[in-house]
């Protein structure tokens, strides 16, 4: 049985961006094919919840490579994609914090494909943070059905 959402989606308008683009350099060091965010929709107030989107393009070094013929996002993309949104949230509040790095990836859960074409949206909720360390919920959706969730614990270098 799928988890319910991290948060209430009514609200928020997924045309609507914060963050895209090179406005996620300061916060992420990925660049090029391996930046898994393309926009920040949104974020809560204290910056402890997230809404993001990652575009699944057509073009993209997995879409020749995974499964070819029939070529579906990794789920170790998917992961990285939701420890991208919730790294940004940290560093949005801790600008100081150098490199984020992964601590643990836990109770992971892949209930749907993700497609070239596919509009992965990202939901974060962070569950915990210390000066140096967060762990975060992480939801993957896909045409507004749950399509993976995770727990990913993140902490700077």
């Amino acid at each position: 049985m799928a988890s319910p959402l991290l948060f209430d989606l009514t609200n928020i308008d997924p045309t609507q961006d914060i963050c895209s683009g090179s406005a996620f350099d300061p916060y992420l060091p990925q660049v090029g094919d391996f930046r898994m965010l393309d926009r920040a929709i949104w974020a809560s107030e204290d910056r402890l919840s997230g809404y993001g989107v990652k575009h699944c393009r057509q073009d993209e070094f997995w879409v020749k490579c995974h499964i070819p013929g029939r070529p579906i996002f990794p789920g170790v993309l998917q992961i990285e994609a939701g420890a991208q949104m919730a790294s940004w949230l940290f560093r949005t509040r801790n600008p100081h914090l150098g490199f984020l790095g992964f601590m643990r990836c836990d109770n992971v859960v892949f209930r749907g494909q993700v497609l070239p074409g596919d509009d992965f949206y990202i939901l974060v909720k962070e569950v915990s943070a210390s000066a140096k360390r967060f762990v975060s919920d992480v939801q993957g959706l896909v045409n507004g059905k749950l399509v993976f969730e995770a727990r990913v614990t993140g902490f700077a270098i």
